[in-house]
């Protein structure tokens, strides 16, 4: 049973050409931000950094930004001096898709706080590292390691739109405090919410549809699977 599901693993990871796992190293990658310039997840080597996939037009977007749910989160790992890097992964021609200007329009008018805002429009980072929603968030530790993935707090699911976003469980700040405190973090792996990521369309539609597939990649720990006799298929595809 173990090697069979972590074969299982290894074919998802294949198949949708997308695969991090929790407390394993975060891959690198390099990306142009919002002024020209190419920044490489290598750069904060030594830094705790953070990952927003976001979409302005989508309104779980919309609504943490509106009601400061994420620039408090935002202002937290700067004060636990991580590093922020907001990624936008939406092809063009698809929602959320920006330009250099508009992207540094919104991180006046939101007063957003990210060291960079950087553009995927081919959506390879999106897919490499299984993003699936806007927001989905990544907490890298210092040392390279992918400590946490996930939405940004439990507030997601029924009833959302009624929620006080500032009295949720922020996952990604409990993150950042127990990293910041070299404690192990409680929640490692949470099942993101909000608006699908716009990812390009191929040929085959692969490229954007069947992201939705890299969930049983994207919430598996590396702890997890060597603990896979103790979890089943089923297990990992309701994860």
């Amino acid at each position: 049973m173990k090697y069979l599901f972590t074969a299982l693993i290894s074919l998802c990871v294949s198949f949708v050409q997308a695969s991090v796992i929790t407390d394993a190293e975060a891959p690198d990658f390099s990306l142009v931000d919002s002024f020209g310039k190419t920044v490489s997840l290598s750069d904060f080597s030594g830094s705790t950094v953070v990952l927003e996939w976001t979409n302005h037009d989508c309104p779980f977007v919309a609504k943490h930004y509106k009601t400061g749910n994420m620039q408090s989160t935002q202002v937290y790992a700067q004060e636990n001096d991580a590093i922020w890097l907001t990624i936008i992964s939406s092809a063009p021609g698809t929602q959320g898709y920006v330009l250099s200007a508009e992207a540094n329009e919104l991180t006046t008018s939101r007063e957003a706080l990210p060291k960079h805002v950087l553009f995927d429009p081919e959506g390879d980072v999106g897919l490499m590292y299984g993003a699936k929603t806007t927001p989905h968030m990544y907490v890298i530790d210092a040392s390279g390691i992918l400590r946490y993935q996930g939405a940004i707090d439990d507030a997601g699911g029924r009833g959302f739109n009624f929620k006080n976003l500032l009295e949720a469980d922020n996952y990604v700040k409990n993150a950042l405090k127990e990293i910041q405190s070299n404690q192990v973090v409680t929640t490692k792996v949470s099942k993101p919410y909000g608006c699908s990521v716009k990812y390009k369309v191929t040929g085959s539609r692969m490229k954007r549809d069947t992201i939705n597939s890299a969930a049983v990649v994207a919430t598996i720990t590396a702890e997890d699977i060597q603990r896979s006799p103790a979890l089943t298929t089923a297990d990992a595809l309701r994860l």
